[in-house]
């Protein structure tokens, strides 16, 4: 078969059923140009209205060119939408699937369909390279992977099809025909279905047929949905369990938007994983989301069957499935949460490390140019204030400064920006400006570059908020020049805030080297881990350097919005805090 869908652990995890997934929000871990909350609300809120359908495509190819002289690619495809004057701007990309020529994608890649304008879309599918197996897609660069084809459309071709799909050859580089036959893509589009309802179930099999000569079986399920053209798109697969035919698979989460209707017939394979790709069918059968439910609740088994090629029907096997655990629930949106009165408080923190360079001199990154002209950290205050402070409900921001030597002499790494002894609110951004300024004058810069008490001092008032508020979720922002020393210290406050009600966004300004910044944001898929060998309970830490806002690679609010929802969303649904009574019921009700 060769569909193995991997990120990480070479294919063995699961894919597009885990609870990590939110509704409503695009897959944050590779979609970067899909539909999120928070940009949409920072838009609508200023008067520019999305005339947009949110569309979702999945994506398959056939024949692709075998680059790999052992095995077969290992392919991925990326989609872009090209702009007026010719640059692509990458909206997203699929999973890695294992030793395939033909493979069936999971990932979906989210795109907004503007009915009044022609899109144009540009589809590359990579062979990626086998020592990046371990490396989330997201951070692939993709000049290290081979290239396998492109193929280009405009989004109304597909959307105009009564099957809502479109199949391209895949040819070289803009466009040109090649002498080889690259293979094709086939893009199906479907729009997003609107909709708070996923169920949450638990499944395992027992007696399953073993395919291995000297041990047992390592398998996996995938499912997938039966779409009206006939056809089937996977929507899920659970993780490998080794060496087991009686596996126990972890609890699969499952959206609406993904089953389509409870009614709707799923397929439901079991495989026998092989690294080479080349998995063996255990069994497989038809059930839909109603179906197995009933099977819930009668605490019965499904027995899989096998196509029997003599005797034209399907041969029923001793394995069956069995659902352990079935609920259907809501899941609330980040729109759902802030408009039902859940509110967002912003805290500030800069750095006065002697790093920075000496404010008087005008390549210092605190220089205060007498013509008015912003130096970085004023810049990255007002850029990103002008988009925090629309969250924040009172717009009264802590903000303090750290790595600085204050009036009485002594090096502090949590002082008030303000100056006062007491109180460290400020109002608006204009006060956090006015603050910086003041804090030049009386504060001189000093060091060394220590995270760790800031954290906990947010981390404190966040904390602190539990107990009385549950309504309140924190975000501290750091705007450092990138020279950390404390990485370890500030890995430990991490790991210990994640357990809260806090985000941390880091953004970065000057042009220093930030690879330090990005150990902390986990985007590796690898959770930070505690000096004590404690494990983050989530990932809190977003990075932003400012330099690639300055040079067009990405919108300021793109940028800073990017991961909040999902990182909030995660502690909400960790916590099973719901919206506040008369507000859940009607929006359960909607």
């Amino acid at each position: 078969m060769g569909n193995c869908f991997s990120d990480v652990e070479g294919g063995k995890q699961a894919v597009g059923g885990t609870q990590q997934r939110p509704n409503s929000i695009a897959a944050t871990n590779n979609n970067n140009g899909g539909h999120n909350d928070a940009v949409e609300f920072f838009f609508r809120s200023r008067g520019i209205q999305p005339l947009f359908t949110q569309i979702e495509l999945s994506l398959s190819a056939s024949n692709l060119l075998d680059r790999d002289i052992t095995s077969k690619s290992d392919p991925m495809a990326v989609v872009y939408a090209k702009k007026r004057d010719g640059k692509l701007e990458e909206l997203g990309r699929t999973e890695v699937v294992l030793n395939s020529l033909n493979p069936a994608w999971i990932e979906k890649v989210t795109v907004a369909f503007q009915f009044e304008i022609v899109q144009p879309l540009v589809f590359h599918v990579y062979d990626v390279d086998s020592k990046y197996h371990n490396v989330p897609v997201k951070m692939l660069k993709l000049n290290d992977q081979e290239f396998l084809g492109e193929a280009t459309c405009v989004l109304s071709e597909i959307m105009t099809k009564q099957t809502r799909s479109l199949i391209l050859n895949l040819n070289n580089k803009n466009g040109h025909m090649s002498l080889r036959n690259l293979g094709t893509l086939t893009i199906h589009a479907e729009e997003t279905v609107s909709s708070r309802i996923c169920v949450e179930m638990a499944v395992h099999c027992s007696h399953l047929d073993n395919k291995d000569l000297f041990s047992k079986s390592d398998p996996f399920l995938r499912i997938s949905r039966i779409v009206e053209s006939g056809g089937s798109i996977p929507i899920c697969k659970t993780e490998v369990v080794k060496d087991n035919l009686n596996p126990i698979w972890k609890p699969l989460c499952l959206s609406i938007q993904q089953f389509g209707s409870k009614d709707n017939p799923l397929i439901i394979e079991c495989f026998d994983f092989n690294s080479s790709g080349n998995h063996v069918l255990i069994g497989k059968l038809q059930k839909s989301v109603a179906d197995l439910e009933k099977l819930h609740i009668e605490r019965s088994g499904a027995n899989l069957t096998l196509p029997s090629p003599h005797h034209g029907h399907d041969k029923v096997l001793k394995g069956q499935l069995f659902v352990d655990q079935f609920c259907e629930k809501q899941q609330y949106s980040f729109l759902d949460y802030i408009s039902s009165g859940f509110e967002l408080n912003f805290m500030v923190a800069v750095d006065f490390t002697a790093s920075n360079g000496n404010p008087r001199n005008p390549d210092s990154l605190h220089y205060i140019d007498p013509s008015g002209q912003l130096n970085s950290y004023q810049r990255a205050i007002m850029e990103v204030g002008e988009v925090i402070q629309f969250y924040d409900s009172d717009r009264r921001f802590p903000a303090w400064g750290f790595g600085g030597r204050t009036i009485d002499g002594t090096t502090s790494h949590c002082f008030n920006l303000n100056g006062s002894t007491g109180a460290f609110e400020v109002e608006g951004v204009e006060g956090i400006m006015a603050a910086y300024a003041r804090a030049l004058h009386n504060v001189a810069l000093a060091g060394p570059t220590l995270f760790g008490p800031v954290i906990n001092t947010a981390a404190q008032i966040a904390g602190q908020s539990i107990s009385y508020n549950r309504n309140k979720y924190f975000v501290l922002l750091i705007i450092t020049d990138g020279v950390i020393t404390d990485l370890q210290e500030t890995k430990d406050a991490l790991v210990k805030a994640s357990d809260l009600p806090l985000s941390i966004l880091i953004v970065g300004v000057g042009g220093a080297d930030f690879r330090e910044m990005e150990v902390l944001d986990a985007d590796n898929g690898r959770r930070l881990e505690s000096s004590t060998g404690r494990v983050a309970t989530r990932d809190i830490v977003q990075f932003v350097p400012m330099r690639e806002v300055h040079s067009g690679q990405i919108s300021v609010v793109q940028a800073l919005l990017e991961e909040l929802p999902g990182q909030f969303l995660t502690y909400m649904r960790s916590r099973d805090i719901n919206l506040p009574g008369p507000l859940h019921a009607a929006s359960t009700s909607a």
